[in-house]
């Protein structure tokens, strides 16, 4: 009879690439993880996985092992998922991933909110500037802002936001910015993930749509908007950023939107979750819930 739990750790081990990481994402150690493996290749009398100092690759027969495992185990927890939910409503563990800054402001307070509609069900949340891999870093959800990229995953649409160029008062009363020429030779804080930072499609006060580039290199890169907010807040130049996250200096006069009547792209926010044929009645609620919770806050 096979073991779900030893299942479960080789299919971990495939997808983490080795043993150490995999009993990290598990919590489980190293040797627990080495001694299942041992055992589930006893019981199959076939070795599954050829291990090195340097690297770990499946076998011929792992090959052919491991989607089989990966449905099973789909299978199986699809079957626990619907009888637990038929009698005790949404439980086991949701794991969801989101950059820090909207994680805090919008998503945790979500979080928070579903949890205590769903008191079974426990809440694992992480905050990351990097895109996880949702399906070696067993994510069920993952929120993520901005373009997105072609990926197997499904996506759900949760809203959209305005990003503006800002700056403070004091950085203005020196560098006056008041067309796009001096916006583009202005000094620039740029995010280190985005592919082209100082590079937009803006649209004028005539609705027409027209290529802005900033001409000098940024004088600041960091890899995350919180960091550029603050930078920006110092008086370090200036700073395209969300509106969710900058309204409140804004409001407080801390920080100046440059040029109002110039539209740069609106952003997207989606929910990603792994394309399988069966998706989790946790996920489906969340990401109900949180389309709805968005919706609400923003009246």
């Amino acid at each position: 009879m096979l073991n779900l739990q030893r299942l479960t750790i080789f299919v971990a081990v495939v997808e983490a690439g080795s043993f150490t990481t995999a009993a990290s994402l598990l919590g489980l150690s190293k040797a627990v993880v080495s001694f299942n493996i041992k055992q589930l290749e006893a019981e199959s009398g076939v070795s599954l996985l050829v291990r090195s100092t340097r690297r770990l690759s499946l076998t011929d027969a792992g090959e052919r092992f491991y989607p089989r495992c990966q449905h099973l185990l789909e299978e199986a927890q699809n079957l626990l998922d619907d009888v637990q939910r038929d009698h005790q409503g949404l439980s086991g563990v949701l794991r969801i991933t989101s950059t820090p800054e909207y994680g805090s402001q919008v998503v945790v307070p979500a979080l928070a909110a579903f949890s205590l509609e769903h008191p079974q069900l426990r809440i694992q949340h992480v905050s990351s500037s990097y895109h996880a891999d949702l399906i070696a870093e067993r994510f069920d959800i993952a929120i993520r802002l901005g373009h997105l990229a072609d990926s197997n995953h499904r996506a759900a649409p949760i809203d959209s936001f305005a990003i503006l160029p800002v700056a403070t008062p004091a950085y203005l009363a020196k560098h006056p910015v008041e067309n796009l020429a001096q916006l583009a030779q202005a000094t620039w804080l740029a995010h280190s993930r985005l592919s082209s930072p100082l590079s937009w499609q803006v649209t004028t006060p005539e609705h027409q749509a027209i290529l802005f580039d900033v001409e000098k290199p940024p004088a600041i890169v960091a890899d995350s908007a919180a960091a550029l907010l603050a930078f920006a807040l110092e008086g370090a130049g200036v700073a395209l950023l969300p509106e969710w996250l900058v309204r409140p200096a804004i409001t407080a006069g801390e920080l100046q939107v440059l040029l109002s009547h110039y539209q740069f792209p609106r952003q997207s926010i989606y929910a990603l979750y792994p394309n399988t044929r069966h998706v989790p009645e946790k996920v489906r609620v969340f990401i109900d819930f949180f389309q709805a919770w968005v919706g609400c806050t923003k009246r």
